[in-house]
């Protein structure tokens, strides 16, 4: 499998190491030698057009035509027409008959690029076509039959859109039999390495320039740079730069220039939190929960540890336990002492799976449930293989959790 990856990052010029990145690759090539239909999920920017090209080319439908659609640069007056077809006459202008996408693609793969932009009407008529292979053109009565595979993407929160209105649940769970999620690039902070080299050059020959260098602090300050605007923003950058920038060798000052609003850290800069984009805002929470589920498991060691002790080491970390438990030192609980402080640890913390519990729960009463903070599981666990290669012992240890825990979550995951 390591090989077949290797090549179609070759063949595609798909750069990065990065886990989740070869995941989502593993997955598409999986699913390429079935019909299965796949949302492809991430943000604008992370390249989710490489998945249905890797899976057409690697299918029995390689030889057939694949169309890739992008459903928001459609207008909603025309989308039905563009996708199924129309007859003469049909509505103003139309002088000819037309075939649709979905009759030039029989035989073959089509990608629904921002799927979630399309029309409530069209979403009916394409989960006909997922259903039964069936279409409609626009003015005529006849069913047609086509032989497609669908491939959608998406970079919004489809389970928001549900909710709203904006899109059909029966539709959504028709084309997310398998999803493949693209990780942002400020989860793939050790790629930026590579990418810098390889835009560099790639500029340098298109431009015939001699390549820019980047210092190494210059380098980690890209690397700690949100990426709002993904791989995209970061290509971008790399030509602006490479066409106006007479000194090649790029240091901060040059960068702060092109990237005036730099922010170093998503999750813990609760200063600038307030100007983080509603993505920013959702990794933030997130971190915040985590970082309180290792809170939670600290102050179980901690009581553990005062057990042994005297009410001096208590009120030593005061701010600790108040942070988890509210103002414990002017309540019942601190005078019953002992015994209440261990029944209280033991009610909320015995098990780090019922703290997650916990953490589930709290997401739901504070009205976060349109976020996916399953999918925020899966990426702290992949970045805490990847930091200890691997080795589940150390990143438990790292995520506050058991081995045996670790070890159930890759497994339930698909890890």
């Amino acid at each position: 499998m390591e090989h077949t990856i290797q090549n179609i990052k070759s063949k595609l010029n798909i750069i990065g190491n990065d886990y989740a990145l070869h995941r989502a690759l593993e997955k598409s090539i999986q699913v390429a030698q079935t019909d299965i239909s796949v949302l492809v999920l991430g943000e604008s920017g992370v390249g989710k057009e490489f998945i249905p090209k890797i899976i057409h080319q690697l299918s029995y439908r390689k030889h057939c035509p694949y169309i890739s659609i992008n459903c928001g640069a459609i207008p909603e007056g025309t989308i039905d027409s563009e996708l199924f077809g129309h007859e003469k006459g049909s509505f103003t202008g139309a002088n000819n008959m037309r075939k649709g996408y979905f009759e030039e693609a029989n035989g073959g793969t089509i990608f629904l690029d921002e799927v979630g932009e399309l029309p409530i009407a069209t979403q009916i008529r394409l989960l006909r076509i997922l259903e039964s292979g069936e279409f409609i053109k626009v003015g005529s009565s006849k069913i047609q039959k086509t032989n497609i595979r669908i491939i959608a993407a998406t970079n919004v929160n489809m389970q928001y859109s549900i909710q709203n209105g904006q899109f059909r649940e029966d539709l959504y769970y028709r084309l997310n039999t398998v999803e493949i999620n693209i990780p942002a690039l400020r989860f793939r902070k050790h790629d930026i390495r590579l990418l810098i080299k390889k835009f560099s050059n790639d500029f340098s020959d298109k431009y015939n320039m001699p390549s820019i260098q980047f210092t190494e602090e210059s380098i980690r300050y890209l690397e700690a740079y949100s990426w709002p605007g993904n791989v995209r923003q970061l290509k971008n950058i790399i030509e602006q730069i490479s066409v106006v920038e007479i000194n090649r060798n790029i240091c901060i000052d040059n960068l702060k220039e092109y990237l005036p609003n730099h922010i170093t850290s998503i999750a813990h800069n609760e200063k600038i939190y307030s100007h983080f984009s509603t993505n920013h805002e959702r990794d933030f929470l997130y971190q915040f929960l985590f970082d309180l589920k290792s809170n939670l498991n600290n102050l179980k060691n901690l009581i553990f540890q005062w057990i042994k002790q005297d009410d001096v080491f208590l009120k030593k970390n005061k701010h600790l336990i108040e942070k988890i438990f509210g103002n414990i030192f002017h309540s019942s609980i601190y005078d019953k002492k002992l015994d209440s402080i261990y029944q209280l640890v033991n009610s909320s913390s015995s098990s780090k799976d019922n703290i997650h519990n916990e953490m589930s729960v709290n997401v739901k009463k504070s009205d976060l449930n349109s976020f996916s903070l399953q999918e925020k599981e899966i990426e702290f666990i992949q970045k805490a293989l990847i930091k200890h290669r691997g080795k589940r012992k150390q990143a438990a240890k790292d995520l506050g959790i058991s081995e045996r825990t670790l070890y159930r979550k890759i497994k339930q995951y698909g890890l």
